[in-house]
């Protein structure tokens, strides 16, 4: 609500970020003079939109601005009538002119930034925001969506330090210490963050604050702690996000049966969830399931076709299946064929390829997917390698070599590469070179599992790093 024509209550409009607390403006001595007709006019004008006649509001401010311009309290009261409405476009301007009118008003510079904000003018709402606190460092409201802004906009650290002023002038405020918590979170604050939340009233029973506390002692290191706030977060609120957080801890320290079966209970729940199914994924390949893994990174990649990340997490499962052949690694070719820049996506494409056979469709395919990759990126082994195995099948030991030269150069451990460079050595004559080779082999001929963990971890790492 309003006060008299001489001064402005503002209130709140827009959800996206908090207006600001009541407060009271008083006109410029540079603005037109007031008379009592125009008090009238205004008083009228609240009056109306206090008993929700916004129709009647409008027309009457409207008609004192056309009348009476360049009047901070009728551009600004008009302007948050609009923006009430949702025609942030016609309150914009008015918002504009009420901050010239009274520049020194932290208000009306946060209630400028709050419709910038609403139109997706980020940075000069940003800007307005912090004209509105360096103007007045007490206000809350303005402190609290700064921190919201300075989120949105991923500053966690500004937006911690927005956050931790709010909290300071309004220290019960249990959601804001949580807002504050995860930003101090984001900015690795961890410290802080549990300062914060130590004085959360209730914590025990708040499920935002169980998980906070589950990633604030992920990153102190003390993980059965944290596992037991996830747990009770995810039993007080069994939400997609609950889940996701449970069973990601149980991923991230390799609890593979764990994360299976909550990720399989959530993936019941939420369905639509794809980062539910990414983790269902990574914890069948975890236990080892790289059948079942390949299923829910091959339907990822068929509902996400340009996904190169689940083209990735297929591959390294079709990989790791030796003893069967998974029909559904047929996906992966589909998208390295569409996709001929991704050279990982085109090696374990033809990789895949040359387990199914050695005829000649299916080594000219494999041999087009390589070629493609490597005329982008020469420096990726696998797909050196696959172009040795190729050729070899073909019986072409000497155009061989070059590629698994290259393959052992840029990955000294690749065991199989030793082995067909050996064998290319001996087939053309260079005895000695091939007796080194198999020597390397047989060091390196241990790696197959250092390489399976490698996979796995890049699998978690992958996991672990998706977003919302």
């Amino acid at each position: 609500m309003r006060g008299q024509f001489g001064k402005l209550v503002c209130k709140s409009m827009l959800p996206a970020l908090l207006w600001l607390s009541p407060t009271a403006f008083h006109a410029q001595p540079s603005q037109p003079a007031v008379t009592p007709e125009m008090e009238h006019q205004f008083e009228a004008a609240m009056a109306a939109e206090n008993r929700g006649d916004l129709n009647q509001a409008q027309a009457l401010l409207s008609s004192l601005h056309t009348a009476h311009p360049g009047i901070f309290a009728v551009d600004e009261s008009l302007g948050l009538l609009f923006a009430s409405r949702g025609d942030l476009p016609r309150a914009l301007p008015l918002l504009e002119a009420a901050v010239r009118e009274q520049p020194t008003s932290d208000a009306a510079h946060a209630n400028l930034g709050a419709a910038l904000y609403g139109l997706h003018r980020n940075q000069n709402a940003l800007d307005q925001f912090q004209q509105a606190v360096r103007i007045n460092p007490g206000n809350f409201s303005a402190q609290q969506s700064l921190g919201r802004l300075y989120m949105d906009g991923h500053h966690p650290n500004e937006a911690a330090d927005a956050f931790l002023a709010a909290l300071q002038l309004k220290p019960g405020d249990s959601d804001l210490a949580m807002d504050c918590a995860t930003a101090l979170l984001a900015a690795n604050r961890t410290a802080e963050a549990t300062h914060v939340l130590s004085n959360v009233s209730g914590a025990g029973q708040s499920a935002r604050a169980q998980s906070l506390l589950g990633q604030a002692d992920e990153k102190t290191g003390r993980f059965e702690s944290a596992g037991k706030h996830f747990a009770r977060a995810a039993q007080l609120d069994p939400s997609e996000e609950n889940a996701w957080m449970l069973g990601l801890d149980f991923l991230r320290h390799w609890n593979f049966n764990a994360a299976e079966i909550e990720f399989k209970a959530a993936t019941a729940l939420f369905p639509a969830s794809q980062r539910i199914r990414l983790g269902l994924g990574a914890a069948y390949f975890g236990d080892a399931k790289y059948t079942d893994a390949i299923s829910v990174f091959a339907d990822l990649l068929t509902r996400q076709p340009n996904n190169a990340m689940y083209a990735q997490l297929l591959g390294i499962s079709c990989s790791a299946v030796t003893q069967t052949i998974s029909p559904r690694c047929a996906r992966l070719v589909q998208y390295a064929q569409s996709h001929p820049s991704d050279g990982n996506a085109a090696s374990y494409a033809a990789s895949w390829l040359l387990t199914r056979g050695q005829d000649r469709p299916t080594l000219d395919q494999a041999a087009k997917l390589l070629k493609a990759a490597l005329a982008v990126d020469s420096n990726l082994p696998d797909a050196q390698y696959e172009m040795g195995v190729i050729l070899q099948d073909e019986v072409d030991w000497k155009d061989s070599i070059p590629y698994l030269e290259r393959a052992v150069q840029l990955q000294p451990d690749l065991a199989p590469a030793h082995y067909r460079l050996a064998r290319a050595y001996w087939r053309t004559g260079r005895k000695a070179e091939g007796d080194a080779q198999m020597a390397l082999q047989e060091q390196f001929v241990h790696q197959n599992q250092v390489n399976l963990d490698q996979r796995l971890r890049q699998i978690t790492r992958l996991a672990v790093n998706v977003h919302p």
